[in-house]
């Protein structure tokens, strides 16, 4: 028998995390949601019987869980991971991982104390262009990563206006936190080094204008709260000497949506990116994955080929957290380097809001 994961949420980031769950031959139980019509949505879109208003309902019906699947507004991601961590259950949470690196800390103190596996959805790492690049860095062909770019700029991507993404208190801020998978993934190919220092300026133009929406259909709120970045440009400096520049946006004068994290080393360069036909639409997707080096004398850029995945990612994300518990893998991620991205987010919209750098303790 596989192993038994319950879901918390069902909205629409659940189709990754069961499809992913099921490939790697665990099953999935249950579903927890305060909404009713979201409950019902997901039971019978996933062929799921068993369906809670809450977390505790679940652990109290389902005992034999091995795992509980996180998929709420960021607010609720760490009291959610904490009590199921106590409870004594796995705990695989989307990104962000909480609101703030002190959450995470906490989060990161309960898996240690439980000795249950805390991983999140970095799903950018799982993907077959990370998979293909990160061959040459472990081969030792790159060398040392000294610099990195880490960009998702969005023209017209705001996610709704007044609902939980543009509330601070539930999501914790805009962009930098929401599109933080490539300030991620740089860091996992630069190896994560100690951050020192963090300059940030975020800004606010267009986060109210209507234009600036993205396409996906969320439904604004009327009298709620939208009171955080529309876009944020940063540099950090780590303890070691190397550097990474940051670009984040929902609403920014740029030609149209990339997703971008490139680096260069002592032996050679990377490149993956996305371009979108249409801004936010993972079907109108374009996909690179490029090796910079030099071979018998000459200047070499290698394209690398690789599988197309709409999902970037987030189907072998889910799928890692299962075969890591059954030890067929290694987990992508860990505790400890979530709390060091972290440290990182807050550092940027203190410099923001400061106006000056922030320095890290290591």
């Amino acid at each position: 028998m596989g192993l038994k994961i319950g879901i918390v949420g069902a909205g629409g980031m659940a189709r990754y995390h069961v499809a992913g769950f099921r490939a790697a031959g665990a099953e999935v139980v249950a579903f927890a949601d305060p909404s009713a019509e979201a409950r019902s949505r997901g039971a019978a879109g996933f062929g799921v019987d068993k369906t809670y208003a809450g977390l505790p309902e679940m652990l109290a019906a389902h005992r034999d869980l091995d795992a509980v699947s996180i998929i709420t507004p960021n607010k609720f991601h760490a009291p959610l991971a904490i009590a199921a961590l106590e409870a004594g259950k796995h705990v695989f949470c989307e990104k962000p991982p909480a609101l703030n690196a002190a959450e995470t800390a906490a989060m990161a103190a309960a898996a240690s104390k439980a000795g249950k596996r805390l991983q999140f959805d970095f799903n950018n790492r799982a993907r077959s262009e990370s998979y293909a690049l990160m061959e040459y860095v472990k081969a030792g062909e790159v060398g040392r990563v000294n610099s990195a770019q880490a960009i998702w700029a969005r023209r017209a991507g705001i996610p709704g206006f007044g609902g939980w993404f543009t509330t601070k208190a539930l999501s914790g801020g805009g962009p930098v936190i929401d599109l933080l998978h490539m300030l991620d993934l740089a860091l996992y190919f630069m190896g994560f080094p100690d951050p020192a220092y963090v300059l940030a300026s975020a800004f606010r133009d267009f986060i109210s204008e209507k234009p600036f929406k993205g396409p996906w259909g969320i439904p604004d709120v009327i009298g709620g709260v939208t009171d955080v970045e529309a876009a944020c440009h940063g540099f950090v400096s780590f303890a070691g000497g190397q550097v990474l520049y940051l670009r984040s946006s929902w609403a920014e004068m740029t030609e149209r949506e990339l997703v971008a994290m490139s680096f260069q080393g002592s032996k050679a360069g990377g490149l993956i990116e996305r371009t979108f036909a249409r801004d936010g639409l993972d079907d109108t997707s374009l996909d690179r994955c490029e090796l910079y080096t030099v071979e018998h004398g000459r200047q070499v850029n290698r394209h690398i080929g690789i599988p197309v995945d709409e999902s970037m990612g987030r189907l072998r994300s889910a799928e890692n957290f299962v075969l890591s518990l059954e030890g067929k893998e290694a987990p992508l991620n860990t505790p400890d380097q979530a709390l060091k991205l972290m440290r990182i987010v807050d550092a940027i919209y203190d410099s923001s809001s400061r106006g000056e750098p922030v320095r890290l303790s290591s």
